[in-house]
């Protein structure tokens, strides 16, 4: 295993106390100073009520999202978007509410762009579209509520965002390739 420098482990240190990692560990050695340092203050920072905030990131998605933002010329990425005034009170009200019946437009609202210029910014920021990444994240969450706890799906579906069951179990099972059921009883996991 290759020795990370003092600058990497104080960096790595100040990501894990930001997110809450239990059994994995996050590279972040390619990503530079202030990527890091910018994530670890948008992510220390905690959601209404106190609760910390919570992200999920497999290794490799950690990997590439940092590496997606060390691009001086033109910055990209996850840190970049979070770095972003604009885009980084989205993404915080979508992680804080992922719930709500989120449109464009209210998005837009959240970010005081116009619908446009909030869209044209959030997809070259993240290389997703706003509501391709609000579903990405509640079928995320989904996934991590069917690996922790005993919920039925309809609670799931309700509380990620899904006005039905059946509207959610088609979601779920376009994303992760297996139905939310069959996910939960064999741990699937999916990329």
């Amino acid at each position: 295993m290759r020795k990370a420098s003092a600058c990497s482990t104080t960096h790595e240190r100040n990501v894990r106390a930001a997110v809450p990692v239990t059994s994995a560990t996050v590279e972040v050695t390619r990503a530079g100073p202030a990527v890091i340092a910018a994530w670890a203050r948008r992510m220390s920072s905690t959601a209404a009520g106190g609760q910390p905030r919570a992200v999920i990131l497999s290794r490799a998605s950690a990997g590439d999202w940092f590496a997606q933002s060390t691009a001086p010329a033109n910055p990209t990425g996850w840190a970049a978007a979070l770095a972003d005034p604009a885009i980084g009170a989205v993404l915080n009200a979508i992680h804080r509410d992922p719930a709500r019946g989120w449109t464009v437009q209210s998005l837009a609202d959240e970010a005081n762009l116009s619908r446009a210029t909030f869209s044209r910014r959030f997809t070259s920021l993240t290389g997703q579209a706003p509501l391709t990444y609000v579903t990405w994240w509640r079928l995320t969450l989904a996934a991590d509520l069917l690996r922790r706890s005993d919920a039925p799906l309809a609670a799931i579906a309700d509380r990620v965002g899904y006005t039905s069951e059946f509207a959610f179990a088609n979601a779920f099972k376009r994303q992760h390739a297996v139905a939310p059921g069959r996910y939960r009883r064999t741990g699937a996991s999916t990329g």
